[in-house]
């Protein structure tokens, strides 16, 4: 493929775009497989009574300011704002809306940071890099052929990155350079579209023509002039896998300034639960809970939520001492549901998160997860954080593991970037292009499984508000056993054929809020609920 061929790919986008508040509405009623969540309050919640249920968001941060959240925040009534001290005796101090692990007591935060992998190799590489193998015990040679194979791969994803990124420069400085020409050629004051370019005579200005005929090409592909943006994204993207991801030289640990290698270690951070990128947090907390009611922005899944921010995954791979801190601090605070829309392919401690996850099911913590954007079957690659403790077949009872769902339906119902797995993903939620809240009062649509797990979330902590008396366990049966069936062959996630759809989770389904509160109804007052799969 050529240079312009390639850029020309960056920048297109499809035609198609996806239904507004699409997540929330009904198949029957409005065409698309969303969570029939407006539905569902119009006719069987209309003036029913709920209760407030604490969603903590274990996220990069969340605007708690945004015009369609701040008045959903989880407040902590019991602490005092900024008089620095630990009023409520929790070891968190002036912890308002949540708590900051990934920051130090000087205020201080870690934006970036390595991938999982990356670490791993830069712990191995001391002890190996010198090393003669031959000098080596059975036991050090297996951890050194571990070291060997962790190296490999760092090194040759940031050589990938490098390149990547320079290839993806070069094609947005060519775009921007010839926007310039054009737009100096019509007068500054001229909008462009592909009827102004059409209609440009280039006489002979050879730079003039080349540069009409590659905005000629944006606009055929069905791209437009603000989509170069997403070029700038993807330079961004690759520049920052080289400088921080896959970069062992990098480490921005002593930001935090805590015993890293004490993974028990809990009185660390900050109280600043917003931290210096909150999109990602942000955009997951409107999915949730943004105001139902104020006639502005969008719409959230839940009406009587509170959003608890707890700040632990930065730009890279989350750690797991922080994780495991960030579940605890969640359910000794009061969350019922836990939102963790983050995961990786490797693991410093898993138990210490095992650990973490116990706890919460044991005080009857719901743990809504996402299953991940590569477009694998994660009963055949291992994910973490996952509900398999020790990596073993015993599961945490209240984990729900989430797919994402697109809105385009038939075969197309997939998300085809979802993680996937008949045993390891139970349900399927809405998960491309949500449109959600974004910092500074902004809004946006985005895509992942990072989206599936909050909407997933938000019909959880629904059905939680409105019947108070399940427990955890029982709403996710509720959710599972309610979900609606996809009962068509989709394309399989990462493009590898079609597959009936309950090949690709636990239900071969996809959440739905009206059967799930129908559902709700009949299961209070009952002491248990079995999850009921279909049968093989």
């Amino acid at each position: 493929m050529t240079l312009l061929a390639s850029a020309i790919t960056a920048v297109s986008l499809f035609a198609q775009q996806a239904p507004e508040n699409w997540f929330n509405l009904d198949a029957k009623q409005d065409k698309v497989q969303g969570l029939s969540v407006e539905k569902t309050y119009n006719e069987l919640l209309k003036g029913k009574t709920s209760q407030t249920v604490v969603v903590a968001v274990i996220d990069s941060g969340v605007d708690a300011e945004h015009e369609d959240l701040k008045e959903v925040m989880w407040v902590n009534e019991d602490e005092i704002p900024n008089n620095g001290k630990d009023d409520d005796n929790n070891g968190y101090i002036d912890d308002i809306h949540g708590w900051n692990f990934i920051g130090g007591a000087d205020g201080k935060n870690v934006a970036h940071d390595n991938l999982e992998i990356t670490r791993l190799y830069r712990d191995l590489h001391k002890n190996y890099k010198d090393i003669d193998p031959s000098s080596l015990s059975k036991k050090a040679k297996k951890e050194y052929d571990e070291y060997r194979k962790l190296k490999k791969e760092v090194e040759k994803k940031r050589n990938e990155a490098e390149a990547q990124a320079m290839q993806m420069a070069s094609m947005y400085e060519m775009f921007t350079g010839a926007l310039n020409v054009v737009q100096e050629a019509v007068g500054e004051d001229v909008e462009l579209n592909a009827e102004v370019v059409d209609g440009i005579d280039v006489g002979d200005d050879e730079v003039l023509a080349q540069s009409v005929f590659m905005l000629k090409n944006v606009f055929a592909q069905g791209a437009s002039l603000e989509d170069l943006q997403e070029l700038k994204g993807a330079v961004d993207y690759y520049e920052g896998q080289s400088k921080y991801y896959y970069n062992p030289d990098f480490d921005p640990r002593d930001i935090v300034g805590d015993n890293y290698r004490n993974s028990y270690e809990r009185a660390y951070g900050n109280n600043d639960v917003e931290g210096p990128d909150a999109m990602h947090g942000t955009h997951v907390a409107g999915i949730i809970a943004a105001s139902r009611n104020n006639n502005i922005g969008m719409k959230g899944v839940a009406d009587n939520v509170r959003i608890m921010s707890i700040r632990a995954v930065p730009d890279g791979d989350e750690r797991d001492k922080d994780v495991a801190n960030a579940i605890r601090y969640a359910v000794d605070n009061g969350a019922r549901i836990i939102n963790m829309s983050f995961g990786k392919q490797y693991s410093f401690d898993k138990k210490v998160v095992d650990k973490a996850v116990k706890y919460a099911v044991k005080k009857g913590v719901l743990l809504v997860h996402a299953a991940g954007n590569d477009g694998i079957n994660t009963d055949e690659t291992v994910f973490y954080p996952n509900d398999r403790y020790n990596n073993k077949k015993k599961q945490a009872k209240t984990w729900l593991e989430i797919g994402a769902l697109s809105w385009e339906g038939g075969e197309n119902s997939a998300a085809g970037f979802s993680n996937y797995g008949a045993d390891n993903v139970d349900i399927f939620s809405p998960g491309v292009d949500l449109y959600s809240t974004i910092p500074d009062d902004k809004y946006e649509a985005s895509s992942g499984t990072s989206m599936a797990a909050p909407a997933a979330s938000g019909v959880a902590a629904l059905i939680m508000s409105y019947y108070p008396t399940l427990t955890a366990e029982q709403v996710k049966a509720v959710l599972i056993n309610s979900a609606i069936d996809v009962d068509n062959e989709v394309v399989q996630p990462g493009g590898k054929g079609r597959v009936n759809f309950d090949e690709l989770c636990r239900t071969g389904g996809v959440i739905n809020a009206y059967e799930a509160v129908k559902l709700a109804e009949k299961t209070k007052g009952k002491r248990k609920v079995k999850i009921q799969l279909p049968k093989a």
